[in-house]
């Protein structure tokens, strides 16, 4: 019937069936990721291809299949991803709450921004690597040095993104919300800290990835156990195979937390998913 009005569902439309769904998702995962696989198989063959056609020595640059092979040995590199993987998740929650506060106090006061900002830009030209041994003298063999270092390198994107966020909420709906004579505790929950979201969650996607390399470096510094003290030991020994095989389950690390951090960032804030589902249909 003429004017009659729409419903949210369709009743002359059946649903997808299971196996429809089913390869539907597979064909935009693979759309989505494709080229990157494909692109890594590439680069794997021409390598495995290029150590066989050379006789390039295992010490020099272990063939794919040696890599593979180094990463059975799980009853070494389990213990240690484990160790590092607790450093990583700690040390990541220290920075995301250390990195949000900040940002919160510096907006609220413009003193305090004028007066910290410049020394957490100046902060990022110090090397960790330097600091790591410092720490370890004075904080001892333990996990705490490593958290620290693991907070010190992700904390940084997750200030400045945050803070910028806080800071490009427009000012007409901050005067609309005057006008309401809304307190600014009640400004800040209900526009400026919704508004920031996206670009926090950017600057914590970022930091995300550091996070395993900072635990690697605080293990350099000095440590019992965890994959860098692995790659330590494994050096003199010329086993670079493991150390290839430590390479890649820190990039697997990096890649599951960075994949995480997203789910939940479309969870939280699912009206900013459309502009990332433009981005990918171009």
């Amino acid at each position: 019937m003429i004017g009659t009005p729409a419903t949210k569902e369709d009743p002359g439309r059946a649903a997808a069936p299971p196996a429809a769904r089913r390869r539907a998702r597979a064909w935009g995962f693979g759309r989505k990721y494709g080229g990157a696989v494909a692109l890594v198989l590439v680069i794997v063959v021409l390598w495995q291809a290029a150590v066989h056609l050379f006789s390039i020595p295992d010490y020099l640059l272990p063939a794919p299949t040696e890599i593979v092979s180094a990463l059975g040995d799980w009853s070494v590199l389990g213990v240690a991803t484990w160790v590092t993987l607790q450093e990583v998740i700690y040390g990541f929650a220290i920075a995301l709450v250390a990195g949000v506060g900040i940002a919160v106090v510096l907006h609220a006061s413009a003193l305090l921004r004028r007066a910290i900002y410049p020394l957490l830009i100046g902060s990022q030209s110090v090397p960790i690597i330097v600091i790591g041994p410092i720490l370890v003298v004075v904080l001892g063999y333990n996990i705490l040095p490593k958290l620290i270092i693991v907070a010190l390198i992700c904390f940084f994107p997750i200030v400045v993104n945050t803070l910028d966020g806080l800071g490009s909420v427009s000012e007409d709906y901050i005067l609309m919300m005057r006008t309401l004579d809304a307190s600014r505790l009640a400004i800040f929950r209900r526009v400026e800290f919704p508004a920031c979201l996206p670009m926090m969650f950017t600057g914590i996607r970022i930091a995300v990835t550091y996070a395993a390399i900072g635990a690697v470096v605080g293990e350099w510094a000095g440590s019992t156990n965890g994959l860098g003290y692995v790659m330590l030991e494994a050096e003199p020994n010329l086993q670079i195979a493991r150390i290839f095989a430590v390479i890649v389950i820190l990039t697997g690390i990096s890649v599951v937390l960075f994949s995480l951090v997203s789910i939940i960032q479309r969870m939280v804030i699912p009206w900013a998913k459309t502009a990332n589902s433009r981005r990918d249909s171009t």
